[in-house]
């Protein structure tokens, strides 16, 4: 009885975290807790917060399913050429690759500087995105659950500006279809 609880709450422990945060719990208390980290509400949308994060000024949605925060998506404020979204997704690339906290399988993600992005967009709807995974802080990275751990980004377009969305996902509590 004892290995089983200390088992469930080693993974309790080990979900997704952004900004130091579990991905985990309600709604309610995730917001209290990303206001703590200096993220604010917005006179003109309540759906979101926004702030600074690694440098950029980004809006913050928390994501639920069936009460529980499941997904953190993180989305640039800031609309950006091509060559500036090539540089951001590149930089972050290397940044996810170089923290010790991640975990890559595919990797070097980077863009080519010859990539055409817009064109791809625009042509071929192409989807430009990393994926990552956060290891555990007590668990052994050989399991499969460092699946559950994703945090991955992507470039979106709009109007021919672009933007990079981050995911920051705990699939623990994600819709497993139960509910079909």
């Amino acid at each position: 009885m004892s290995l089983v609880l200390s088992l469930t709450l080693q993974a309790q422990n080990d979900v997704t975290r952004f900004l130091g945060i579990p991905v985990d719990g309600h709604k309610d208390e995730m917001i209290r807790q990303l206001k703590n980290k200096g993220f604010r509400s917005t006179a003109y949308d309540a759906d979101f917060l926004e702030g600074e994060f690694n440098g950029s000024n980004v809006r913050v949605y928390v994501v639920t399913n069936k009460n529980k925060v499941c997904r953190i998506a993180v989305s640039d404020v800031n609309n950006v050429d091509e060559t500036a979204i090539r540089i951001r997704f590149n930089t972050l690339c290397r940044q996810f690759s170089n923290n010790p906290k991640y975990l890559s399988l595919y990797g070097d993600q980077t863009l080519p500087d010859d990539e055409d992005i817009s064109y791809e967009i625009s042509v071929h709807k192409k989807r430009y995105e990393a994926v990552f995974y956060q290891r555990a802080s007590a668990a052994d990275d050989t399991t499969d659950d460092f699946f559950k751990r994703s945090v991955w980004f992507m470039i979106s377009d709009h109007y021919g500006k672009y933007y990079i969305t981050l995911f920051y996902d705990n699939e623990y509590n994600r819709a497993q279809g139960d509910d079909l």
